[in-house]
């Protein structure tokens, strides 16, 4: 293999499958990137076992291909020394098979190199009706869901995001069980069964590094245990979840005793700057109080100290509240809204805590208040 390619387009592309790299070196061939140089182009692929990223970089932009081939170089050095070499052409070469020369007009460095035919023979296929979405949409929905996966590992089922296609309509839920974030969107394609999967946290986080802010469209291709992200010249592979995720609707009542419109940047600095005097161990408890048109927000902790802050809102009826809840989760679900203001349902003290923006119906935020006495 030798061929001779601008270091943007080399970076650019190794940027996109590092996400892939494993940084453990049990396996050492899946700390590697494999290089496959064709006559279509070059192709470039990583996995972890978890995730698969082949990006394709076609012969148009290829300065100059001497010989075909393929073999795996090490990606924690490879994409390091390509990052910090000058702009301009980058030269790569194979020579006695497994050794690797990269060199440009002024650096020449040595690598070894790992025989391809090591690297796993991934499977990456292609439905023939894949979902369409636009990174855009795809990004939002994965930012306003993604927050609220659990962490622990004891309900691995509770690591990853729902999601539940039927006909044309996409539902997708993530939650710890302390609290609940949910998407729906309609999709310009429909879908002749039912899809239910869960698609791990990580992996779909690694995802959204690699997709673009803008209307182009990704193709989705959905396995029974594998789905595909199609996007520009990168294919996204990521495996799914086993289990059956919670039957999370009946956890959303359909009616309220109150409902609190406040204005959404000045409700979210009020809460951050209660969530100041409060305790991590105690779960940055802090309390919402209404009496009449005024909301009273505070915390206390004894070893730090208290707050109390007041915000004008509007209310639909004359009785009052006082709930607490995490400073932590409410400042992430309020991080979610688009609106200019916010709306917050209420049935008691100990129900559910409904986040919804002021305008928009398909986004639900959920918290369960915590008890302070």
């Amino acid at each position: 293999m030798k061929f001779s390619i601008k270091k943007e387009i080399l970076l650019e592309n190794l940027n996109n499958v590092s996400k892939a790299v494993s940084s453990k070196n049990v396996i050492p061939v899946l700390g590697g990137i494999r290089f496959n140089l064709t006559k279509d182009g070059l192709y470039l692929t990583a996995t972890n076992n978890e995730i698969d990223i082949e990006s394709f970089i076609e012969t148009k932009l290829i300065d100059k291909v001497e010989e075909l081939g393929s073999i795996v170089i090490q990606g924690k050095y490879l994409i390091e020394i390509v990052r910090k070499l000058p702009n301009g052409i980058i030269n790569i070469e194979v020579v006695d098979g497994l050794k690797i020369i990269l060199y440009t007009a002024n650096s020449t460095f040595n690598l070894n190199g790992i025989d391809s035919s090591e690297f796993p023979n991934l499977k990456i296929e292609k439905s023939t009706n894949p979902i369409v979405l636009s990174n855009k949409n795809l990004r939002n929905i994965i930012n306003q869901t993604i927050f609220a996966t659990s962490t622990q590992e004891s309900r691995p089922i509770l690591t990853g995001i729902n999601f539940k296609i039927e006909k044309d309509i996409m539902e997708c839920v993530a939650t710890d069980s302390y609290r609940l974030s949910k998407k729906i969107i309609k999709l310009d394609n429909t879908v002749d069964n039912i899809i239910n999967i869960v698609i791990p946290s990580k992996n779909i986080g690694e995802l959204i590094k690699v997709l673009e802010d803008n209307d182009d469209k990704v193709n989705i291709h959905i396995f029974s245990n594998k789905i595909l992200f199609e996007f520009e010249n990168i294919l996204f592979q990521s495996r799914l979840l086993n289990g059956n995720f919670p039957d999370t609707s009946r956890l959303i009542p359909s009616e309220f005793k109150f409902t609190i419109k406040a204005n959404l940047n000045e409700l979210y600095e009020v809460i951050d700057r209660a969530s100041l005097l409060t305790s991590e161990k105690d779960k940055n408890v802090i309390k919402f109080e209404t009496n009449g048109n005024i909301l009273t927000i505070s915390s206390n902790t004894p070893e730090i100290g208290k707050v109390e802050e007041k915000l004008a809102i509007s209310k639909d009826n004359s009785e009052n509240i006082k709930i607490a809840f995490s400073s932590k989760y409410m400042m992430d679900a309020l991080r979610t809204i688009t609106s200019t203001n916010v709306v917050i349902l209420l049935n008691s003290d100990i129900t559910p805590i409904i986040i919804n923006n002021e305008d928009d119906d398909t986004l639900v935020e959920l918290l369960l208040p915590i008890k302070t006495y």
